[in-house]
């Protein structure tokens, strides 16, 4: 005999439908913008042969003054021996350089050269081009809109993640 539908209730979920659809949303524009066919075209579009972790490494130098690969490596969520294999590629590259911590002349800072920065802003305006050529049609008014909820969406995301973080593991 085959299962018989449950007449039981659906249990009600403590998330309201609109967080799941937002979660949904932002977890279809995760998908999207990482996929490798994406990075691909935002490459050819820059003109640039770097790989998804080189670009993340990239990204995240341009955002910050040099640091050590230990903290570089803690900010990406990643190995050491990921970062330390990422920066050797992009120094050979001419993208980054490491010098001595002006604090600790045994340790190492690592910094984006003048290419380095070139780079990041050719794949950010690649980026920015196929975001506008996607919102081409949407008023100015609701990308403006679009702007100030996202802001708000990752201040409290970051304020959430800090907060979390202090709590520590829950239960």
């Amino acid at each position: 005999m085959p299962p018989q539908p449950s007449t039981a209730p659906e249990p009600e979920s403590p998330v309201p439908s609109a967080i799941a659809e937002i979660e949904n949303c932002l977890t279809r524009v995760s998908y999207l913008a990482g996929r490798a066919r994406q990075h691909e075209y935002r490459m050819a579009m820059a003109g640039l042969p770097l790989d998804r972790a080189a670009v993340a490494v990239l990204r995240r130098l341009a955002e910050a003054e040099p640091m050590r690969p230990g903290v570089l490596a803690g900010l990406l969520a990643v190995e050491a021996s990921h970062v330390t294999r990422q920066v050797q590629q992009l120094e050979r590259a001419g993208y980054v350089l490491r010098a001595a911590d002006p604090h600790d002349r045994r340790a190492r800072r690592i910094g984006l050269t003048d290419a380095g920065r070139a780079a990041v802003d050719r794949f950010r305006e690649a980026g920015r081009v196929g975001m506008g050529m996607a919102l081409a049609d949407w008023s100015d008014d609701d990308l403006r809109r679009l702007a100030e909820l996202f802001h708000r969406l990752v201040d409290d995301f970051v304020t959430h993640a800090e907060v979390t973080a202090d709590l520590g593991p829950t239960a």
